[in-house]
């Protein structure tokens, strides 16, 4: 018996006699041993130093030292210390929900204090916390959208991110929505099509801002033409090109969502991250997930609490605002130390140490025999390239050369085989974009 299970042989005995199994192993005879898990053939137990030896000659074998360019909706930022010393504070890291006002104050706070940043980042109204990652958020933002409105056609670009547009056909194949795509061109968001489709039956428009290519576009004109026709508009945005770009609200959206991996997350091989929302004040009652209200007690302290919604709706089935929440209140935290630490200002440099790195990178590219830098549009740090050989090959024979040089488009984009985007952020300088370019060319002509 492992040592961990507090039962004795007898009272193991006694359960087995009680339900007429002759042992533990009986319990299991109606699962083929084929179709049995692995996991119940565990080795040999290791020491605890064994153990640390063998998970670090494991992750040893990972390429961690890469100059990462990938990007494609998650992005190798700089973390300041303090947000791992914050954000690892055992009254923080060990929080469990915070359904006890009375014993949660401080976790209430800090998911409170993180909302009031989203809202100022975004120039939205109301913010709330729970939501999984970009792509969770950026369903989420439909299927409420879909509540307000009444309505099952949903309106994309197809220059939002493929694995966010997947995620939005994964989660509702078995609903009655439709979606409605916008064929891609390079650059920005295609109006004539837009205009086309737009109609009484539309839910919502989704758009992304700088969308999937690394262009930055201004949808004013195209949230006022889904105003027009009743529908609802929802941005999906990057909030570091947010110090630097026209707000989400100031482009007139209902909905603002994004990935808050950048605020202060590592990449962590995909996870855990963090899915942020905004919404306009008349759709808060609609939105799912945790939200967290300040409030004054009868003796006239201030107190917070999670306000606006029962804890039971998400387990209304069909009813519910959401079934896929969860507690991500200490990603959210990471990311209200993130914001609070660099401060408004502090976003304004990165976002311009950002796009400046990756203009200069374009320059160097632009030189390379054979490369072309695609320029239909302003981007932010990220843009798209033409190579003149098989992208995923260049891709393979520089990670040889320790560079993680870019995201291939062909795997989701027909008739981008030989395209690529490349996305640089504040880490890198310009030796190392240097490098960069000389690396590519070496792999490209020599």
């Amino acid at each position: 018996m492992p040592d961990y299970i507090a039962n004795t042989e007898r009272d193991s005995r006694e359960m087995l006699d009680a339900i007429g199994a002759p042992n533990i192993e009986a319990l299991f005879d109606v699962i083929k041993k084929e179709q049995r898990p692995r996991s119940f053939n565990l080795p040999e137990g290791l020491s605890e130093f064994e153990v640390a030896s063998r998970i670090k000659n494991l992750a040893d074998k990972n390429a961690k030292d890469l100059l990462c360019f990938i990007g494609a909706g998650f992005y190798d930022h700089e973390i300041p210390a303090v947000v791992d010393h914050l954000s690892s504070r055992s009254e923080f890291y060990t929080a469990y929900t915070p359904y006890q006002p009375e014993c949660s104050q401080g976790t209430l706070q800090a998911i409170y204090e993180y909302q009031s940043a989203i809202c100022r980042l975004t120039g939205m109204e109301i913010a709330n916390a729970s939501l999984y990652d970009g792509g969770t958020a950026l369903y989420e933002a439909m299927m409420m959208a879909r509540r307000a409105t009444g309505r099952n056609r949903v309106l994309v670009d197809n220059a939002v991110s493929p694995i966010y547009r997947t995620m939005l056909t994964c989660y509702t194949k078995n609903l009655e929505i439709e979606f409605v795509e916008i064929p891609v061109v390079h650059g920005q968001t295609d109006r004539s099509k837009i205009k086309e489709h737009l109609n009484d039956k539309i839910a919502c428009v989704i758009l992304q801002n700088p969308n999937f290519f690394g262009a930055i576009d201004d949808h004013g004109d195209i949230v006022a033409d889904a105003h027009a026709c009743g529908a609802l508009a929802i941005a999906s945005v990057y909030p570091i090109s947010l110090g630097m770009l026209k707000t989400p609200a100031e482009c007139g959206f209902d909905i603002a969502t994004g990935e808050g991996q950048s605020l202060g997350l590592p990449l962590a091989f995909g996870g855990p991250y963090l899915g942020f929302m905004a919404v306009k004040k008349e759709l808060a009652r609609k939105m799912p997930g945790r939200i967290v209200g300040r409030a004054v007690d009868t003796n006239g302290k201030t107190g917070f609490v999670l306000t606006l919604q029962a804890r039971e709706q998400h387990i209304r089935r069909e009813k519910a605002t959401s079934n896929i929440c969860s507690n991500e209140a200490l990603c959210a935290l990471r990311a209200c130390i993130y914001l609070s630490c660099i401060g408004k200002e502090g976003l304004a440099e990165l976002a311009a140490l950002n796009y400046h790195n990756a203009e200069h990178l374009k320059n160097l590219l632009s030189k390379i025999k054979g490369v072309e830098v695609k320029r239909s549009s302003p981007t932010f740090n990220e843009f798209t390239v033409v190579l003149p050989k098989d992208p995923h090959a260049v891709i393979a024979a520089m990670l040889e050369r320790g560079i993680a040089a870019g995201f291939p488009l062909g795997r989701y984009y027909k008739g981008m085989e030989s395209y690529m985007t490349v996305a640089v952020t504040e880490k890198y300088r310009k030796k190392d974009l240097a490098h960069y370019a000389k690396t590519l060319e070496s792999v490209l002509w020599k």
